[in-house]
């Protein structure tokens, strides 16, 4: 699909997620933009051979991005429920943030966590539980959380089924959401509000928002925040329940402890390792065993010891 996708800012190629029973089904999805800034949810189906052919496969979703090119958001997994979780940024837009206001506007795709059934009816069903199935009002039944900016990394914890998003800032503050298990609906504040504070509402009322597990800032700390895993491996125990993420510009490493943010809302971070590499994603083996992806295409797994 080369020729299909625009690589241009912070279009491209956003991600592939495999079915859960890709083994016996080949089933796989790709997220995908093209300059035209609209976004393409595609599956195909692999029958075991080493390419697919592109006009295979079939559209699931198309999501347009009105005038900007930048917040895609991208990510998408397949959560513990079986259930397709797509991150979709606000579409984009820098001075003022979110100029549409898509992040507190339901009645729109954008600035979302969406979750469709893609093993019903076609090209998706709508999960009974989702929070806006069949509300009317004009919101999107797609919908399972919102008020986020550009989610373009996250990852389901492979104990809790809690959802950790990591989402993007604008001028202040870079976040980590997190999603408990089965808990639709929640707002985690954009545009309203950034990190912890208001942002274009000055008067905006934080007990309405679900604010981030934790923060740091936008300008003196990184800039773009790459979501992690919670760590469930065995080869490291030193790293076991703790929440690792990056940021695309520094290369740093932090770690979190999962159970205190998703217990209490709130964990205190530190940094684990300085790299030279810029992180455009982690990943996650079979095993529990996490990697670090850079921009030049590297792919590094992560190892510790105790100090």
């Amino acid at each position: 699909i080369r020729d299909r996708v625009d690589t241009q800012g912070e279009r491209g190629l956003h991600y592939v997620v495999f079915h859960p029973d890709f083994a016996t089904n080949g089933r796989f999805f790709v997220h995908w933009t093209d300059a035209n800034d609209r976004s393409f949810i595609q599956e195909y189906t692999s029958e075991g051979q080493a390419t697919v052919p592109r006009d295979s496969g079939r559209d699931i979703l198309t999501i347009d991005h009105p005038k900007y090119w930048n917040h895609k958001g991208g990510w998408m997994g397949f959560g513990p429920d079986g259930m397709l979780y797509i991150a979709v940024g606000d579409g984009g837009g820098n001075s003022p943030g979110d100029p549409f206001g898509n992040g507190q506007r339901r009645t729109e795709l954008l600035g979302n966590i969406l979750r469709i059934d893609v093993d019903g009816d076609r090209p998706y069903a709508i999960p009974e539980d989702n929070p806006y199935a069949g509300s009317g009002q004009g919101r999107q039944p797609e919908i399972w959380a919102y008020g986020l900016r550009n989610p373009w990394r996250a990852s389901f914890d492979a104990e809790t089924g809690a959802l950790w998003i990591g989402d993007v800032g604008q001028d202040t503050s870079e976040e980590i959401n997190v999603i408990p298990a089965g808990e639709g609906g929640l707002n985690f504040g954009w545009s309203d509000m950034e990190g912890n504070e208001c942002h274009l509402d000055p008067d905006c009322d934080v007990a309405d928002h679900v604010l981030p597990v934790t923060t740091y800032g936008t300008r003196d700390e990184g800039c773009a925040i790459t979501g992690g895993y919670v760590y469930r491996g065995a080869a490291n125990p030193v790293l076991t329940g703790g929440y690792l993420f990056t940021d695309y510009c520094t290369g740093e490493i932090w770690g979190l402890d999962a159970a205190t943010g998703l217990d209490t809302g709130q964990a205190e971070y530190s940094r684990l390792l300085r790299t030279d590499h810029l992180g455009v994603s982690l990943g996650e083996d079979e095993a529990g065993e996490l990697y670090l992806v850079d921009f030049a295409g590297g792919i590094y797994r992560i190892t510790a010891t105790e100090r």
